[in-house]
């Protein structure tokens, strides 16, 4: 049974942790092919949006602790994989979604978090479990927490490790949208259709500015702004979104 399972239409590809018995706890070798798929697909130009989500009524559990002993690879080399997922989620330039039911724990919350957009249900839980595992936060958790939520309230949740409801992580700013399970498939696809039908070259853009905007001063935002709306007027999407305000109709971006 493959553990992680790609599946891709109309612009969308959706990408599913598929570890059920275990909540979708990601083991060494879906860490390895989560690196591979999200590379695969930050470099593919139809793939115009991506849903990660996991099979079976949870999002992810965290890093699959069990097993493994046999294996002659050095702790700290299993750990790179970490840091590989985390740069290659972050530095996909295609908008990302990630659809959560369940739990999200540990590097299951922070693998969504590397996400531009988060959608929950409200049965969805998160936690920062690491200090209850002995453990310090990985896969970015250090990086985007504080980003999210603020520096206080991001040491409340990791030092303390408690486990938050959906309608408190949607508060705090973990989360965008809470729904019903019965309503996130079709919220969620719909918003996928839309970054799916939307500028792609301006869309990246926007994502890496914003992602790069803590970084830099105020006066180097707007030099990258100022370059990207320049190469935003010279492509082909640029024209056709001039065309369609004249012309009253939506347009047809091709990310050219």
């Amino acid at each position: 049974m493959d553990q992680v399972i790609v599946e891709r239409a109309d612009g969308i590809v959706t990408v599913t942790l598929n570890q059920p018995k275990k909540k979708n706890a990601i083991s060494f070798e879906m860490w390895e092919r989560l690196a591979e798929v999200f590379r695969e697909i930050g470099a593919n130009p139809d793939d115009r949006a991506m849903i990660l989500t996991g099979a079976g009524g949870n999002f992810c559990s965290g890093a699959d602790l069990t097993g493994g002993s046999d294996d002659p690879r050095h702790q700290l080399d299993k750990m790179q994989y970490f840091g590989f997922v985390g740069v290659a989620l972050h530095e996909m330039p295609t908008p990302t979604i990630a659809k959560i039911d369940g739990v999200a724990i540990g590097a299951g919350l922070n693998i969504a978090l590397g996400c531009d957009l988060i959608v929950a249900t409200d049965r969805a839980r998160f936690s920062e479990i690491f200090a209850q595992r002995g453990l310090s936060l990985d896969l970015g958790g250090s990086w985007v927490l504080p980003r999210l939520v603020g520096l206080h309230k991001a040491k409340e949740l990791a030092l303390l490790a408690e486990i938050v409801d959906a309608k408190e992580a949607e508060r705090i700013g973990i989360v965008n949208r809470v729904l019903p399970p019965d309503e996130i498939d079709e919220f969620v696809h719909g918003w996928a259709m839309r970054l799916a039908s939307g500028p792609p070259l301006a869309l990246q853009m926007s994502k890496r500015m914003l992602n790069s905007s803590l970084q830099m001063s105020l006066s180097e935002m707007l030099h990258w702004e100022g370059m990207a709306q320049t190469v935003n007027g010279y492509t082909k999407d640029g024209h056709e979104a001039m065309a369609a305000f004249v012309e009253k109709r939506p347009p047809e971006f091709k990310g050219r």
